[in-house]
């Protein structure tokens, strides 16, 4: 509403800040009931318009009673002016985010595209209660910035004031591009704000053109991403158990192999008994077992038990015979 009967009456950028300020502060001191919100706004446009705004344009009682469909007499027009006054302690000025544009961009070449843009961006804040506790010096900078850089221009030098602008700032107003409101598009869809809504949207279907010609890595599919179902049975379920392996029969535990490098001792290396940094065995290395080849109990019955007495580090006295004597 308050766009509409701002661009209506033809008031300056400035008065809409002011006017949107002038509202929230009284807002945050009064409760303000349903039924007079066009009522408040109507007060904060006026008292904006008579403080920025030349006299000529200052609108009256009877525009804003018509603005608003007759809904409110005259008189209540006048003492919601004075009642938002009172409240505001007669402090009516604030530094709006058009004064600190101007200033930034006085030094500058006039772009009027990257201006309106700019001013564009700074009142799509205005809908969004993220931006109320922001200073309005950093909404200025960071449009300007975000403006440039949609319009591909060259930002300002380091040494600008116009440089040194919030990124956080920067992103939160990037995020609220996607979907302006209505109104302020078709505000800003005319030739006297260089199109200014166009351009945006222009950008906006050129960025989401370049997101779908960009083809991620194609994901696994879901037999490779799927993982192992928990285990069921038919009462629902069930703790996993050990599988059972059935017990060989006639069987002999499986020697010990003999390891085949330096590091355990060879024998038949002189040179490593010598300095004693390895402990050497007398028994000779275990052949390596091919991976096709099963040990069963008759491959050791038929084995010669030779072989394997050699593994036996504390081999056992032989037995001596007891001769009684009578």
């Amino acid at each position: 509403f308050l766009i509409e009967a701002h661009a209506a009456f033809q008031l300056l950028p400035a008065t809409l800040f002011l006017t949107v300020n002038l509202l929230d502060r009284y807002c945050s001191k009064r409760v303000v009931y349903k039924r007079h919100y066009q009522l408040v706004g109507c007060a904060a446009l006026l008292i904006a318009a008579k403080y920025g705004d030349k006299k000529d344009r200052v609108p009256t009682i009877k525009e804003l009673k018509s603005m608003c469909c007759s809904l409110y007499d005259d008189d209540m027009f006048i003492q919601m002016e004075w009642h938002v006054l009172q409240t505001l302690g007669w402090s009516i000025g604030h530094p709006t985010v058009d004064s600190f544009l101007q200033n930034a961009v006085v030094d500058t070449p006039y772009d009027p595209e990257v201006e309106h843009l700019a001013l564009y961006i700074a009142e799509i804040s205005l809908f969004h209660r993220d931006f109320v506790s922001k200073l309005s010096s950093d909404i200025a900078r960071a449009s300007l910035a975000l403006s440039r850089c949609i319009l591909n221009r060259p930002q300002a030098p380091q040494s600008d004031w116009a440089s040194n602008y919030d990124s956080l700032t920067l992103v939160s107003l990037s995020q609220y591009l996607q979907k302006p409101s209505h109104v302020l598009t078709r505000k800003y869809s005319s030739a006297h704000y260089s199109r200014a809504s166009k351009l945006l949207e222009q950008f906006l279907a050129r960025q989401e053109s370049l997101n779908k010609s960009y083809n991620p890595p194609t994901p696994p599919t879901d037999r490779m991403c799927e993982s192992k179902a928990p285990y069921e049975s038919e009462a629902g379920l069930a703790t996993p158990q050990k599988t059972q392996y059935p017990a060989v029969s006639h069987g002999y535990i499986t020697p010990p192999i003999t390891p085949e490098n330096d590091a355990f001792g060879v024998p038949g290396n002189p040179n490593m008994a010598k300095d004693g940094s390895t402990m050497l065995y007398n028994c000779p290395p275990s052949p390596t077992p091919a991976p096709t080849m099963q040990y069963t109990a008759q491959h050791y019955e038929m084995t010669d038990a030779s072989a394997y007495s050699h593994h036996r580090l504390f081999p056992q006295p032989p037995a001596q015979t007891f001769n009684p004597v009578f």
